[in-house]
Parts: C-alpha cells; structure tokens; sequence
C-alpha cells in the first residue's frame, strides 16, 4: 500500500497536496481540517482492483472508515459497492450512488427496523451473525412476503495479530458465530422461509501487518465450504472482509500481491464469488489532519507543542496508542530535529498525537500535518470539550472543495433544548407574581 509519507510533497518550501500548497487551505478554512486526495482514493482503489485481477471479486468499501459523501461517491463512479454496519452508513451509500445490488449490510446489532429498511432497499446480501439474528430476519422478510439474502460470518478463532480492541476473529470477541457451530446453523438457515443462504464471510481485525492470519482464516472458510457442499448445501459467495493494514510511517504492511496470492491459494478454486470489504487500505493514506500550532511550551523535562488539533478531532492515538506521522507544512529541509511531545488542548492528559517524536523546530502559527488520517478520523470525531467537528476538504489536482463545513458554535450549541420546568437564565427579569402590579 501507498506510504504514510506519499501524500504530500514540498514545492517552493510548502507542502501540496496534489497541486494545492497546504497553507492555501489553511489560509481559506482555518484549522483543524481533513484533507483528502481524491487522486490518492482512486490511486488505491485500482491498485486494490489490479490485485484482484481474474478473480470473480466485488469490492465493497467500508464505509465506516470515511463515511464523507465525496469519499464514497469517488469510489460508487469507480464501480464499488459499500459494506455497512448501520441504517445511516446504508443511507449515505445510497446517496453516494452505491447500487442497493453492491451494499452488504453486516454488524453484530442490526435491529428489526434496519433489517426492514435494507430489505426495502433491496441489498446485496446480510452478513448474519448469531441465531436471533436470523430468526428476526427471517421473520422481517416472510412479514414483507421478501427473501433476505445471507451469508453467515463465522468466527474462525483465529488471532489477527494487531490491536486488541481491533481483533474480531477470536472465539471470545463478539462477532460471527463460532466455526464449530457454523455448520448445523447454515443448514437452519438453507431450510428457513424468508432466507436465501449464499454462503460465509469472514473478518478477523483491522490495521492486520502480517499475511499468515489472512490465510489461516480463509483456510478455515474453505474447509467449512467443502463440509457445507458434501452436506448438500449450495455455497456460492464468500465474503473475506477487510482489514488489511497500511503504512503509517512506522512499520511496512502487507503487499497486496502477497494477499491476492493468500486468497488464491486458499479459495480461489472453489467457484465462489468472492467479496472484499477494504475500507482503511483505500483510505487511509489518502488523507491528513491539518492544524496550526498554538504555541510552543516547556515543561520541566519535555518541550509540548500545543495543536489547535485534539483527540476529538482525531482519536485514535489516544484510544489505540496509534502512530501517526507528523510532517511540518514548511519545508523543514536540513534542519536539526529535536524530540518533543505534540499535544492538542483537550483537558486530558492522553490528548496527544505523539511522545518524545524527532520534529524540526516550530513556533506558534506553524502548520503541521498529521498523516494517514484519511481513516477511523473525522469518521470518530466528537464535539469532546464543547469543540466543533472540523472541516473536510477534497483536493483534485489544482483545486479544492469544502466536502464538509466546519460546524459553527450555533450549529453544536443549538442543539440542546432546555426542559420547559428551567428556571430563567442568569440575567433575565423574574416573571411578575400573580397579582402584582
């Protein structure tokens, strides 16, 4: 996958996106903001296609890593489905362009309503992930005189080797139904009224590093397969998730060669189609937080740059201990690094995007980028501290849009409502009492 550093290059002593210098964004919008190269998402997503090359595969990107329009609506003109785990990631598919035939709705808690509404829409298939969650499905659709397409996630037990709050695949993670169990639950699911069975999915973790986790996994759907099919049951889509990692400046990842051959040699002759739900691999790179230093502070035994940036603009160094490359937006060519901590102004000490990190010397007013924000960053974002969610740009060669204003203070603060039993805001003249002149 494409490196954490290759979104941006110095030009004239500023660092461009494309063809767009940073601080002309900065300039323009203020900061904290996304930027995203849609140049960089297709670059990804025809890498990922070339990859999959004479294979029978549909790629559904995942929404939940970048739900922005633009993000999505790039990828529907570039022939992809969407993979979604709730009724507005469905919904936001649907808007982009996504065809309802291209959307796999999968997660561990869809309800009855979101169930209706994607059987409504008429979608690619459910990914069913426990027993109740197949009666209740099967219950919508014989209401609706309909037939829900299924395919059964599995839990191959199997350790995906990255972040403990990131891996799915093990038997005590909540998601998919146990392979020991997979088979008696498929033959349920072949026989009830209201469910078409069109085969299995797998997803064992996100940010995965290492092929052999991959292959294991798929090992284990193939050999479920052949034991559905000697049983009689048709098996004739297999759904391999996602969860290839990328380069975030700190270690390599997987080549994608390396994981089109795991899936070849594991499933590629069973005859399947087969579905890949890619979401960071086609996003992750393609983005950066942009934010302007507030000042430059010494502590006792460190020096802290302070970021107009926080954890609730970008949370996953502070949820997942994550590294993400910082790059200063003015060309620091030659000068010397020295270790500091950069920290946003959230009230929280774990408020921080890294710890004693090499960065050349910077002041109040400079620009830094925090690289390989592209995923699981506006997507998380909060209003934490009463700050607004940032702004999202998408750079196109020369130019750039605003693909999600910043909110404003009216907007975040408008939103509460008061119970009608308040008593008057501090200021405000006291109601007359009842007979008063």
């Amino acid at each position: 996958m494409s490196g954490a550093f290759d979104l941006i290059r110095y030009r004239g002593g500023e660092a461009h996106v494309e063809d767009v210098a940073l601080p002309r964004i900065a300039d323009a919008l203020g900061t904290p903001t996304y930027v995203y190269s849609r140049a960089a998402l297709i670059q990804a997503y025809r890498r990922f296609e070339r990859a999959l090359d004479g294979m029978q595969a549909a790629i559904c990107y995942a929404v939940k890593a970048n739900g922005n329009l633009a993000v999505v609506r790039t990828f529907a003109e570039l022939g992809a489905g969407a993979d979604v785990v709730s009724l507005g990631e469905m919904k936001r598919a649907l808007q982009a362009g996504v065809p309802a035939r291209r959307i796999v709705f999968a997660g561990v808690g869809k309800t009855r309503a979101e169930m209706d509404a994607a059987l409504d829409a008429g979608i690619l298939q459910f990914n069913v992930e426990s027993d109740d969650e197949l009666k209740t499905l099967a219950q919508a659709a014989v209401a609706r005189g309909d037939t829900a397409a299924v395919a059964l996630r599995v839990n191959p037990d199997v350790d995906a080797k990255t972040h403990k709050k990131i891996t799915t695949g093990k038997a005590e993670n909540k998601f998919g139904i146990e392979i020991s169990r997979a088979s008696a639950v498929a033959k349920k699911a072949a026989g009830m009224r209201g469910i078409a069975f069109h085969g299995l999915a797998v997803h064992i973790g996100s940010q995965l590093t290492e092929i052999a986790p991959f292959r294991r996994a798929f090992e284990r759907v193939a050999e479920l397969t052949l034991k559905l099919r000697a049983e009689g049951i048709k098996v004739t889509r297999l759904d391999l998730g996602g969860g290839i990692g990328i380069d975030y400046g700190e270690r390599p990842t997987i080549a994608l060669a390396d994981y089109a051959r795991a899936v070849s040699e594991t499933v590629g002759n069973l005859g399947c189609q087969l579905v890949f739900e890619p979401g960071r691999a086609l996003v992750g790179n393609a983005g950066l937080l942009l934010t302007r230093v507030v000042r430059v502070k010494d502590g006792a035994t460190r020096r802290f740059v302070i970021t107009d940036a926080a954890m609730n603009d970008l949370v996953r160094p502070a949820m997942y201990d994550a590294f993400h490359a910082i790059r200063p937006v003015s060309d620091p060519a030659g000068a010397k690094e020295t270790a500091v901590d950069v920290a946003g102004p959230i009230c929280e000490s774990g408020d921080q995007f890294a710890a004693q990190r090499p960065l050349p010397p910077v002041k109040g007013g400079d620009l830094l980028a925090i690289m390989s924000a592209g995923a699981y960053g506006f997507a998380m974002a909060s209003t934490y501290n009463l700050r607004p969610l940032p702004a999202e740009v998408m750079v196109d060669g020369a130019r750039f849009a605003v693909v999600r204003p910043r909110q404003d203070y009216g907007e975040m603060l408008g939103a509460d409502i008061l119970p009608d039993w308040t008593a008057p805001a501090l200021g405000a003249k006291p109601p007359k009492a009842r007979g008063a002149a």
